[in-house]
């Protein structure tokens, strides 16, 4: 039995493997009002009975501000809220835990989707874009210049998680991620490169941790004692003088005390022209950096693409559990599939595709 298959419990949640999907932004919100449509049925149903332990939807907005496009999905009113209840129960039938990434995009929002369109950056006024905000005024590079957020506005970021976690919660959800990675809002509090500001939440690293510690404890309040919450950290920015592995770990460790259970660890994403040694398991080793000097539980992601290399990922300890994407878009039956790879056998494997199993090979 590979250790890819054993279950995993965070808090009161147990996943049936490490075998986890990681969110993945659609762009498919044609009427442009956050509400998750058939599109994200369909995506995370079929995501769903491909064996996966976990599901985590999309980068989803706390605030109509904070969306990445303003065709993302969010969570910042009931009738979002009502749409997810549709869907987390179908992943449930199916055996996999449903979660949903919270994020702000900060200087990264209204910028146009990355399909569609031959549009690129940021999106005018004229067509439907919004001025953006940020720790500082420093714009990402080829986007408009943010706003800086007074006291004000990081209470109302605040706010926002935690009414969207509440959301979350009512829709079904048994993981709720922060997203403090990718050059979105949180990472640019966190990042020296990003985060400019000589007030309380800028300069020491505590001080750059203090929005991203903030959100966790009012999520927390938000989604109680049993529900599993994420954090999704870069591991790094790339680029001297920024953020990095130890930074991470540190904050991690802070995290955890204030009511994270679990890292979701990637990389890079705030910072614009940068080399990104990119390589099969790239990622990996900034994992088992933070699992080992946070003492955290994590995951990894990036270019994951063999039942082998997932299994030896988790049973080498240099991850809890393997997330993956573009696998999981190629292939959405990938844990099934690697399950018969590894020799192991599930008793949660779909009926309805009983004729579809692999031949049992003989020696």
């Amino acid at each position: 039995m590979s250790a890819l298959f054993d279950p995993l419990t965070v808090r009161g949640v147990t996943m049936r493997n490490r075998l986890w999907a990681a969110p993945m932004c659609q762009y498919a919100i044609d009427e442009r009002d956050g509400v998750p449509a058939e599109w994200h049925h369909v995506h995370l149903g079929a995501l769903a009975t491909g064996g996966a332990g976990l599901v985590i939807a999309e980068a989803t907005a706390v605030s109509p501000d904070g969306r990445i496009s303003d065709q993302d999905t969010g969570l910042w009113n009931e009738e979002q809220a009502t749409a997810w209840a549709g869907i987390t129960p179908f992943m449930h039938s199916q055996g996999v835990q449903a979660g949903i990434q919270l994020s702000h995009a900060g200087r990264k929002a209204s910028v146009w989707p990355a399909w569609g369109t031959e549009h690129r950056g940021s999106m005018s006024p004229d067509d439907g874009g919004w001025p953006t905000v940020s720790a500082s005024d420093v714009p990402f590079i080829g986007y408009a210049a943010p706003r800086v957020l007074d006291s004000a506005g990081i209470d109302e970021v605040v706010g926002d998680f935690a009414a969207a976690a509440r959301r979350a919660v009512h829709a079904g959800f048994d993981v709720v991620e922060i997203h403090a990675a990718h050059g979105y809002l949180v990472h640019q509090f966190l990042s020296p490169l990003s985060n400019r500001r000589t007030d309380e939440f800028g300069g020491s690293l505590e001080n750059r941790a203090r929005l991203l510690l903030r959100i966790i404890d009012a999520v927390r309040r938000e989604i109680g004692e049993e529900k599993a919450l994420f954090v999704r950290f870069s591991a790094t920015d790339y680029a001297p003088g920024g953020w990095d592995e130890a930074q991470t770990a540190t904050v991690a460790g802070w995290a955890a005390a204030a009511g994270a259970d679990f890292f979701d660890v990637s990389s890079g994403g705030n910072i614009g022209g940068v080399t990104i040694p990119l390589a099969p398991g790239y990622q990996v080793p900034f994992a088992r950096y933070v699992k080992d000097h946070a003492q955290v539980r994590v995951s990894a992601v990036g270019l994951i693409t063999t039942p082998a290399q997932a299994a030896d990922i988790v049973e080498s300890g240099n991850a809890d559990a393997v997330m993956l994407a573009r696998e999981l878009m190629r292939n959405p039956r990938f844990p099934l599939q690697a399950a018969h790879e590894l020799g192991v056998t599930l008793d949660y494997w779909p009926p309805q595709f009983d004729r579809a199993r692999w031949p049992q090979t003989t020696s």
